[in-house]
């Protein structure tokens, strides 16, 4: 089935490049040049993934996918941006988003992420049944692979795609300490290692949702110097 990405980008020099590109690689596009716009593409045709500028009129970026979140959208979001801060990067993981890239950017490389999270999308680690086909459980913590029902003590957490591709890979391979570089590859599916703070924002993301005390964790612990490991 073809795949439908769509960008969210007010420089239409861009957009034009950006269509060109993902049409060669046999995406279907969407365009919009403003962010109301985007919003209303994003919840009313339900794209695979969406390209989304920082810097727009009427709605900025960060908003939109604040607001995509907070309605439950899980869809991937590849967060474009010109600005260089440290903290605007960050900021953009912490509203939602799943990856950025800071213009100018390398073409080939965005293509790489644009498969990456689709293909994790539509099929993910969290989609392989575990070996006995069973639901996973630690401490209150419930996952059903088969419906991706997350619950706690019987409530339902609500997750990002990623956030929950996240916690069943650690959760299947409980005990096991990961490097920030091993779970880009095995999480995020990337052949090379993009930013680590990727993966730390998401881990804080996913403890604030499921542990008690995300300053004192139960559930994802970390490992100093080396990385992070489920002991739940």
């Amino acid at each position: 089935m073809e795949k439908t990405v769509l960008i969210v980008e007010d420089e239409r020099a861009i957009v034009e490049i950006l269509k060109f590109n993902l049409g060669r690689e046999g995406y279907k596009t969407l365009e919009a040049l403003d962010g109301e716009e985007g919003l209303r593409l994003a919840r009313e045709a339900d794209p695979d993934l969406i390209l989304l500028d920082v810097m727009l009129p009427k709605m900025n970026g960060f908003d939109i996918c604040s607001t995509l979140r907070a309605e439950g959208s899980t869809v991937p979001i590849i967060m474009l941006t010109a600005r260089e801060e440290e903290t605007d990067k960050v900021f953009g993981l912490e509203t939602g988003a799943d990856d950025y890239m800071t213009k100018p950017f390398s073409m080939r490389e965005l293509m790489a992420r644009v498969k990456a999270n689709i293909r994790r999308r539509s099929l993910s680690y969290a989609e392989k049944p575990a070996p006995d086909g069973a639901v996973l459980e630690a401490a209150g913590l419930v996952i059903n692979p088969e419906t991706y029902l997350v619950t706690k003590n019987g409530a339902p957490v609500d997750l990002t795609q990623k956030e929950y591709d996240l916690l069943v890979y650690l959760m299947r391979e409980r005990g096991k300490v990961f490097s920030r570089e091993d779970l880009m590859q095995k999480v995020w599916n990337y052949a090379y290692f993009g930013d680590m703070r990727t993966v730390d924002v998401t881990v804080r993301r996913l403890r604030e949702k499921i542990e008690d005390d995300p300053g004192k964790p139960e559930y994802i612990l970390t490992r100093r110097g080396v990385g992070y490991y489920f002991a739940g």
